[in-house]
């Protein structure tokens, strides 16, 4: 389970990449990226959930980056570390479905893959403060 959640996070956080880059339809992005693997319905339904709930809470959860990241302008975070923060916030604050611990785990984890070398400190100390949030 936690390895296809994560190839869908992965997904997810290539569609969030091209959607914040090129501007293109979230759905149609989504839609072409799954038809290139395999996955399960419950996934697929996942992936989509994802998705929506970060764009349809972009604001908020931009918001609570500049708020935790304050020495670094939005705009300035590298595509790849908003997108992974943007992900990992929705699911932190708003979606409520994973442990907050797994949560950074799998946002760091994504940074390693896909960020640069700094990329996972960066992640994890952002979510770090955003936790606190949560845990108080």
């Amino acid at each position: 389970m936690v390895g296809s959640r994560r190839r869908i996070r992965a997904l997810v956080l290539k569609a969030l990449y091209e959607v914040d880059s090129t501007g293109h339809d979230a759905d149609e992005v989504l839609t072409r990226l799954i038809a290139e693997e395999t996955f399960s319905e419950e996934n697929v339904s996942f992936a989509g959930e994802l998705i929506h709930g970060v764009i349809q809470n972009k604001e908020e959860i931009d918001r609570n980056i500049r708020r935790f990241a304050p020495t670094w302008p939005l705009e300035q975070i590298p595509p790849v570390d908003r997108n992974i923060l943007r992900l990992a916030i929705f699911e932190i604050l708003l979606d409520n479905r994973v442990n907050v611990k797994v949560a950074i785990n799998e946002a760091v984890e994504l940074a390693k893959m896909f960020g640069s070398d700094n990329s996972s400190r960066f992640v994890n100390g952002v979510l770090g403060s955003v936790s606190t949030l949560i845990n108080g």
